[in-house]
């Protein structure tokens, strides 16, 4: 039998960017935020929105396409079910700040892929002497929609971590580079025993503070500020490290992992996890892709497979490693001193 081949899936792949800045943009002009007041027609989508009309009808059926926006049979548009959880400004579910630093920043680096790929060198506004951390951290208030950002990415593994991972069996835990605190509120909510901390940059208490008091969780969880390569890693029973690890070359991700080992009693536990590479190197797409992301963003950074964090473990000194799924691309690797 003969099978017939097509082009039909590299075109779709190669061209790929025209579906991704759609959404981008819509994100961009606040459409899903707008269109949670009530359905619209296109005129009024366009009066709302400020677009100019010779685009617009393109533009939102190909939302509707692409199944983030609906249409009803008198022609008005309307959210899509997930457009109007994540992406919908007003509600505390939104997760659009992920996608507009996407927007800002991250696309158009990634059009020096290929500098990067001959390189091996950074494509963001390292390249123009600029220190986009060094500004972020220095920002109040965009620090906050940029860790805002962090934890929607992270909050579906936080919410599955927080029923895989066995805390009964323990007292006292720390999210070593918290950010705003999604994981901690998770883990704090779904286990009334526990106490917490975020063991992050200065910079960030404020931000993490505020996210927890938010959720009545202030006498049980606390910020404990400092740097994780130049302070002692605090102690606690668990040591959790989230989408960490792969911003740090071998050596730095090898220095961390020593770090936590000393900072551990007997018996505790350190958890990481990311997205994880699987370890054929031929499914995880977006542990992949993060992993090039690391090559845009940082000077070694890098993702990995769970085999490789379980040997680098291992070689640290913890006694028993294991990998689970927890949700969308993230799995956690668990080490046992």
């Amino acid at each position: 039998m003969s099978t017939t081949v097509t082009p039909d899936y590299i075109m779709q792949l190669g061209l790929g960017f025209w579906a991704s800045k759609t959404l981008l943009s819509a994100v961009e002009l606040d459409l899903f935020t707008e269109m949670a007041k009530g359905p619209a027609k296109a005129e009024a989508v366009v009066e709302r929105l400020g677009l100019h009309p010779r685009g617009a009808r393109d533009f939102l059926d190909a939302l509707v396409a692409l199944k983030v926006l609906g249409r009803d049979s008198e022609g008005r548009y309307y959210n899509a079910p997930e457009a109007a959880t994540f992406l919908d400004r007003s509600k505390p579910s939104y997760m659009g700040g992920m996608l507009e630093m996407a927007n800002a920043r991250l696309y158009p680096f990634w059009g020096s892929l290929t500098e990067a790929l001959r390189t091996g060198r950074p494509q963001n506004e390292v390249k123009s002497g600029d220190d986009f951390f060094g500004q972020l951290y220095a920002d109040p208030a965009r620090l906050e929609g940029f860790l805002s950002a962090m934890s929607g990415l992270s909050l579906g593994a936080a919410r599955t971590m927080a029923r895989k991972f066995p805390w009964g069996n323990y007292e006292t835990f720390v999210d070593v580079g918290g950010a705003q605190g999604g994981l901690p509120v998770q883990i704090a909510l779904a286990h009334p025993h526990l106490r917490g901390w975020n063991f992050d940059l200065p910079a960030v208490g404020p931000v993490y503070e505020k996210y927890v008091a938010a959720h009545g969780l202030s006498e049980r969880l606390k910020f404990y500020a400092g740097n994780f390569f130049k302070d002692p890693m605090p102690s606690a029973d668990v040591l959790v490290m989230g989408h960490i690890l792969h911003d740090w070359d071998l050596g730095e991700k090898r220095a961390l992992l020593r770090k936590a080992y000393e900072a551990l009693p007997e018996g505790g536990a350190l958890v990481v996890y990311e997205a994880l590479i699987d370890d054929g190197r031929r499914e995880n797409a977006t542990g992949l892709l993060m992993s090039l992301n690391m090559l845009i963003e940082t000077p070694g950074g890098f993702d990995y497979t769970g085999e490789d964090c379980q040997r680098w473990m291992r070689e640290t000194g913890f006694r028993d490693t294991r990998v689970e799924y927890l949700a969308g691309p993230d799995s956690m690797v668990v080490g046992i001193k």
